[in-house]
């Protein structure tokens, strides 16, 4: 369980580290697994918990809330709201990666940007970076608030709470784990190709 999908997402960490590289940004990140408990879930959401420990016993499962959880979400919190107190937008990538199939359906896509359809900085922000892909990696499958949807229950969700749209500015990004498990030079490429497509959305 550990090495599936079910226990962390392949690839996320090095992607993140890239973009917080080239881009001399902070990084907020976690190696403890989501059958632990699931960082990107808000308290109180019935998957915060994963069947290796939703029956845990209470002061157990509130232990592990105290020593992963709240540490991470509070780091996150904390630097957007520095840089949002020092007059600045925050744009937040989330760096997730999915399966390829789920449930015997294929995912097709090889990239997903999430965002919130009714934020119009994270929907300018994800058109700008599609088209710059699309420019550059014309055959890249590219879609918008796939796997899954932007504005489903989780960090970013919960942080566009609590600053408006003009301060933060929520993505996630989604990478198809079929090419992470590749390796190779697709991977290290894609890598590349985000970052400069990302730059070039930005400062568009």
């Amino acid at each position: 369980m550990l090495e599936s999908h079910r226990g962390y997402d392949p690839g996320s960490l090095v992607m993140a580290r890239a973009l917080a590289a080239a881009l001399n940004a902070p990084l907020v990140s976690s190696t403890v697994s989501r059958l632990l408990i699931d960082l990107n879930r808000p308290i109180g959401h019935p998957q915060l918990y994963s069947a290796a420990t939703r029956n845990a016993p209470a002061k157990l499962r509130a232990e592990i809330a105290k020593q992963h959880y709240q540490p991470y979400w509070s780091q996150v919190e904390r630097l957007v709201r520095q840089s949002v107190s020092c007059g600045r937008r925050v744009i937040h990538i989330s760096s997730h990666s999915f399966a390829p199939m789920l449930n015997g359906q294929v995912r097709h896509a090889d990239v997903g940007l999430l965002y919130h359809p009714g934020r119009h900085g994270e929907a300018a922000l994800c058109a700008r970076w599609k088209a710059s892909l699309n420019e550059s990696a014309p055959a890249l499958r590219l879609r918008r608030n796939y796997p899954y949807q932007g504005k489903a229950a989780g960090l970013t969700a919960q942080l566009r709470r609590r600053f408006p749209p003009n301060a933060y500015v929520g993505i996630e990004l989604e990478i198809n784990q079929r090419i992470v498990f590749a390796a190779g030079r697709r991977w290290t490429a894609l890598r590349g190709m985000l970052i400069k497509s990302l730059r070039a959305a930005c400062a568009s």
